[in-house]
């Protein structure tokens, strides 16, 4: 799946964001959510899955984009 055909909830660019290479949600066609944030090792998950850290703020913005 391309971040292309994703639509990005978070990080407009106006702040430390806007590279794409920030903590970001993306919301994917078929209504499932990505997130993207910096890799955390709280626990092993399964395999093929993988943990991220991101920021409430973060969480927040996406909630809003969606009118939650």
């Amino acid at each position: 799946m391309a971040r292309e055909g994703l639509t990005r909830l978070t990080g407009n660019g106006n702040g430390e964001c806007g590279q794409g290479d920030c903590p970001n949600v993306y919301r994917t066609g078929k209504g499932s959510f990505v997130v993207q944030g910096d890799v955390s090792d709280a626990f092993r998950p399964p395999t093929g899955e993988g943990l991220v850290e991101i920021p409430e703020s973060v969480l927040r913005e996406a909630f809003n984009a969606l009118g939650w």
